[in-house]
């Protein structure tokens, strides 16, 4: 995960802001799951710059599943301990990184995209992995 001093800053510049609702490592993690979760995607999703946007219900699939590989069994523990109860923590964070200038969205993508999702904590307590990213 990331230990750049740029982004270190600018996530503790969030945290400050933002009341420090979730660590440094939640914001790293969102981070790396999203960059997992593309290069997860079929070659002719990656080729298409407009197809290779993830939605919000992708991402969480994406990060529950790079949650397990990470933290294996604990991964339920670690997001727990960081605050990230259910998909609109990962949104939050999303959207703080896109409020930040890290990460980009398109004019059509909301925080609505991430609401209703599951709760990560019983999802990841599951034995059974998340379904992979499937094509647009």
């Amino acid at each position: 995960m990331s230990h750049d001093p740029a982004f270190i800053d600018m996530v503790e510049q969030l945290r400050e802001e933002g009341g420090n609702r979730y660590p440094r490592e939640a914001y790293a993690f969102v981070v790396a799951a999203l960059g997992e979760t593309v290069r997860q995607l079929p070659p002719e999703r990656l080729a298409d710059e407009a197809r290779r946007h993830l939605s919000g219900r992708e991402l969480v699939v994406g990060a529950l599943r790079f949650a397990r590989a990470r933290f294996g069994p604990l991964a339920s523990t670690v997001f727990a301990e960081w605050g990230v109860n259910r998909s609109e923590d990962i949104g939050r964070i999303v959207f703080d990184l896109v409020a930040a200038g890290h990460l980009s969205a398109r004019p059509e993508d909301t925080m609505a995209d991430f609401m209703d999702g599951p709760d990560l904590l019983a999802v990841l307590a599951e034995p059974d992995p998340p379904a992979p990213v499937g094509g647009r």
